[in-house]
């Protein structure tokens, strides 16, 4: 079976576009896990565009800007209507890569979206997001100025991130949602709380990212970059969570799968309204990460891996207390 026989295609939400699953998350093509080169970055993009992947998810603060850059090189001599655009926004950076805030005031979010169709070469994007809640903006003040730019052709669909409940509520009173993208993963169950039950109520679709735990499931093993930071990789806890994982292995062997195979089939598995966003830094992890969908899990797979890895069993947040306070979606 071919890589492009084994994708599968769901949509965002009821409003948003049809897209591959699973999608490409860019972030690390740009240092954020450790060195990485150009050239192989964009044979990365190219090896999953060229298996039929469609889905491409960046954030114009990847890199500070060069992700963008990167995604718009790859696709320069590629057909912009094969490819979906989901973009974030609103993350601010000091010249040292510190975190400074966000913003996303309706004069921003026209300026952010005018560097990204600059960077990215293209005159739309397909789904543009603010990253996180500017607790200084009301979202509604946000999400209607992505309307206005959507009214304008510059966006398709208009996207959430990171958000919770409540606020996913007032965002959809003034415009169609089509997805929110948040961690989802094996280790990661919070949104089965009160976000995933509003999301489907109100037909929003939820892109899954940190679906393999930034590589705590089925990873190399070395804690690289930003994930020095990482709490589950750190104090004892990066030895706990690997043994959590190590639970699944048997399962995975059942299924002729990977690990990671495996724990991309789980959250593929929690719906057909959500979609797992995996990121590659290596062509050769692209026909991975598509094969996942050949692994089927029934409600005793589901079952199974639930009892293996209890919710709430990991030790660590998942990101750095300064961080996790800026999450609306942990309120």
């Amino acid at each position: 079976m071919t890589a492009r026989t084994q994708l599968r295609t769901r949509r965002l939400g009821s409003t948003g576009p049809t897209v591959t699953s699973p999608g490409l998350g860019c972030m690390g093509l740009s240092g954020a896990y450790g060195r990485t080169d150009d050239a192989e970055s964009v044979r990365v993009i190219h090896s999953y565009l060229d298996a039929g992947g469609t889905l491409l998810d960046t954030g114009d603060f990847y890199g500070h800007g060069h992700n963008e850059m990167l995604i718009g090189r790859a696709l320069a001599d590629r057909d912009r209507d094969e490819v979906v655009l989901s973009v974030k926004f609103g993350a601010l950076r000091g010249p040292d890569g510190t975190p400074v805030g966000y913003d996303a005031r309706p004069e921003a979010v026209q300026n952010f979206l005018t560097y990204s169709l600059n960077r990215l070469g293209v005159d739309h994007l397909d789904v543009y997001r603010p990253a996180r809640l500017d607790p200084d903006v009301p979202i509604e003040d946000t999400i209607g100025a992505i309307a206005e730019m959507v009214d304008k052709g510059h966006v398709r669909h208009i996207g959430l991130s990171e958000v919770g409940a409540e606020t996913i509520r007032r965002a959809a009173a003034v415009a169609p949602i089509s997805d929110l993208q948040i961690e989802y993963s094996l280790l990661t169950r919070g949104i089965e709380d009160e976000i995933l039950p509003t999301c489907r109520e109100l037909g929003i679709g939820i892109t899954a990212y940190g679906v393999l735990s930034r590589g705590l499931i089925g990873g190399s093993g070395a804690v690289d970059g930003g994930l020095r930071a990482m709490p589950r990789f750190q104090d004892g806890n990066r030895e706990h969570n690997e043994a959590l994982v190590a639970r699944v292995r048997e399962i995975a062997a059942e299924k002729d799968a990977t690990v990671a195979q495996l724990a991309i089939a789980w959250v593929a598995a929690q719906g057909e309204d959500v979609l797992p966003v995996i990121g590659a830094r290596r062509p050769g992890q692209i026909d991975s990460m598509i094969a996942s969908n050949a692994v089927r899990l029934d409600a005793d797979d589901l079952a199974r891996l639930g009892e293996l890895i209890p919710r709430d069993a990991v030790r660590g947040d998942r990101y750095p207390s300064a961080h996790m306070a800026e999450l609306d979606s942990e309120r």
